[in-house]
């Protein structure tokens, strides 16, 4: 239940941050307006808007209009909405061009349907359950030791138990031994904090940033780093934007037509359509046998996907169209990881 809880507040809190970087269209129809007076200004109004201060003319006073508000605020993104996904799903590259040559009234801004669909993306699977284990134990407040970290010291000090045993069993002119205390060595730096071994400063990659900032927190608490690493990765997943961005414009970094803004559109409207996709995926994964269709509609539409707003938003021929494919497969993995490598360091504070 709490999970659904949280699922459904991620849906408001971004269908709101969408809506407030999505400019207005007008969301009355295009009938005549008596003149009115502005309530907000004094202005004299002729149509649904003052033109002064941009207030509506009619002006609503009872509950059912703060009701509507609220889902208009959440889901309407002034009707944009639904011109854009048919296009972000089937012609995604046309979606793209038509939005960096001026055609911007008509669509969701990229930014705009990259937030709603991130934080929707995150709400279903917090509905669904598809979440990060998060069994937090006793150092969930204080910072101690949790259930999850005992069973990670209880685990190394059993397999120091064995290997001592088999070292022990060893006669010393075995090489075996010196090969056994190497290892030993190296597992009781892992848990020297722990255990209070003698020099008990963790020293595993000799940075003391990671031994005594990343690596001493992951293991005095690993469910609570895990609950941050799942809580930053959707605060944060707008970092997947510029760390696309260079990799995007090496791309076509000897065809100056296209600038760094069509670009940075390419990258949201894909980012936007791959988070559509694995809401997909996740409803579909809930059903019977659902888990086979949704694998196969993923390995089918994200990599047709790509090729296609590759293609067509950058009037590219089929070649062309490829090998950049090919090379930007390389680049998403480069990019998942440097995205991951930095949730790491911002779980760290």
């Amino acid at each position: 239940m709490n999970g659904i809880g949280e699922g459904i507040g991620a849906v408001v809190e971004g269908g709101l941050l969408a809506r407030a970087v999505e400019p207005s269209r007008g969301e009355a129809s295009e009938h005549a307006h008596a003149p009115t007076e502005c309530l907000n200004c004094g202005a004299i109004v002729t149509g649904h808007y003052c033109g002064q201060c941009g207030q509506k003319a009619h002006v609503h006073r009872s509950l059912a209009a703060i009701g509507h508000d609220i889902m208009h605020g959440v889901l309407h993104l002034d009707g944009k909405l639904w011109e854009t996904l048919p296009l972000l799903a089937f012609k995604p590259g046309k979606l793209t061009r038509r939005y960096v040559d001026g055609e911007r009234a008509k669509f969701v801004s990229p930014m705009a349907m990259f937030l709603f669909s991130v934080f929707a993306m995150f709400a279903v699977f917090q509905i669904v359950g598809f979440s990060a284990p998060v069994d937090f134990g006793e150092g969930f407040i204080d910072g101690a030791s949790s259930d999850s970290g005992a069973v990670f010291k209880t685990n190394i000090e059993e397999q120091i138990t064995t290997l001592e045993k088999e070292r022990d069993s060893l006669s010393k002119a075995d090489p075996r031994r010196e090969t056994i205390d190497a290892e030993l060595k190296i597992i009781r730096k892992m848990i020297a904090p722990e255990t209070g071994v003698e020099g008990s400063e963790a020293n595993i990659t000799g940075i003391d940033f990671l031994d005594k900032g990343i690596i001493a927190k992951w293991k005095a608490n690993p469910s609570l780093m895990f609950y941050k690493l799942q809580a930053n990765s959707y605060k944060f997943s707008w970092l997947l934007i510029p760390l696309s961005l260079p990799f995007v414009w090496v791309l076509f970094a000897w065809r100056r037509q296209f600038k760094a803004y069509d670009h940075a559109v390419f990258v949201t409207y894909s980012l936007a359509f791959m988070s559509l996709l694995f809401i997909t995926m996740s409803i579909m994964s809930t059903i019977p046998g659902g888990e086979e269709w949704a694998a196969l509609l993923f390995v089918i539409a994200a990599p047709l996907h790509l090729y296609k707003q590759l293609r067509h938003a950058y009037g590219l021929s089929r070649f062309s169209t490829l090998w950049r494919f090919g090379v930007l497969l390389v680049f998403i993995n480069i990019v998942i990881a440097l995205f991951l490598q930095s949730l790491l360091v911002l779980g760290a504070f």
